[in-house]
């Protein structure tokens, strides 16, 4: 039986110590059978032609079951985020422990420490494991917060040469924009190109429900947008009134910048949607006990795939 631990500050749900961890997964055979669990929940299904009728092979064959429709062999590793990879299942099983419970984030680099694997291998696995987390696309009911954010190196961190002696302010950072639905508390989150009215207006009318109570800052950029609109006065020192506020998007903003800062120290333009999905999920799941939040981001590695050449092209 695993013991679990009440997590910090969150009595409400059961934590999973490291010790519970590696009792939960001593090898890489009960890792396997934890992820066919989770991924399957109700047997093998052949990723080829999606049947449920399967023979198992004997021996110790990388791929165990032998599909009766289409006679491809598989494992719960192909046609997943898996696919192709030359890490043990209880590799992945800790990797995915470590994104679940580190709210800042994980480096590669201390993944690769902590999992004797090469640095290459750590941030490629990082990233497949931010790609399982899956953006909710569906408009919000609302009340919905909406919020921009700005992320990028600081100028004083900056090699001299890549410093752009611009002052301070949003230039030459990325623009990213968030919805929470205060109902669900989910969020979503995209990067893009600037922060201008067509740009936001889109992004309400993507993840906003029609007749949704909408809150946002006073950026002009929202002045228009088509649904029962409140804003507060940020320039003013206006942070509340009444429940017009967006301090549930400015809290994802809170860890994104502690992440960028403490744990990533550099997020590139090319993978920072990649990272903006991992906190978004990660705070998708926040309430769920540790061993249900790495389920969802097992779940979540179905029918997706990510080869290092597609993060380096």
């Amino acid at each position: 039986m695993t013991t679990r631990q009440q997590a910090p500050g969150r009595a409400d749900r059961e934590g999973l110590s490291l010790k519970a961890l590696f009792r939960m997964f001593p090898d890489d055979a009960t890792a396997e059978l934890w992820f066919e669990q989770q991924m399957w929940p109700e047997g093998p299904v052949c990723p080829d032609c999606k049947s449920q009728r399967y023979s198992v092979v004997g021996g110790k064959h990388k791929m165990p079951y032998h599909c009766k429709d289409c006679r491809n062999y598989f494992s719960v590793r192909k046609g997943s985020l898996m696919h192709d990879t030359k890490l043990g299942y209880q590799t992945w099983a800790i990797a995915v422990y470590q994104v679940a419970t580190s709210l800042k984030g994980v480096s590669a680099m201390r993944l690769h420490r902590d999992l004797e694997i090469t640095y290459k291998s750590a941030w490629h696995l990082l990233h497949r494991i931010r790609a399982a987390f899956d953006s909710d696309d569906n408009p919000f009911d609302g009340p919905v917060e909406i919020d921009e954010t700005y992320v990028g190196g600081r100028e004083r961190n900056k090699h001299q040469s890549k410093r752009l002696h611009q002052g301070g302010g949003t230039y030459g950072k990325t623009p990213v924009v968030a919805a929470k639905d205060r109902k669900s508390g989910k969020v979503t989150a995209k990067v893009v190109r600037n922060a201008d009215k067509a740009t936001l207006h889109g992004f309400v009318h993507d993840h906003v429900a029609p007749g949704a109570q909408l809150y946002t800052d006073e950026a002009p950029a929202y002045r228009g947008v088509r649904m029962h609109h409140e804003a507060v006065k940020h320039s003013a020192g206006e942070y509340v009134r009444g429940q017009a506020h967006v301090q549930g998007v400015e809290s994802l903003w809170s860890l994104l910048k502690r992440g960028y800062v403490g744990t990533y120290h550099q997020m590139s333009v090319k993978h920072l949607h990649r990272y903006v999905s991992e906190f978004a999920g990660r705070h998708n799941i926040r309430d769920l006990g540790t061993e249900d939040q790495m389920g969802e981001i097992a779940r979540g590695m179905m029918g997706k795939r990510l080869r290092y050449s597609d993060l380096t092209a």
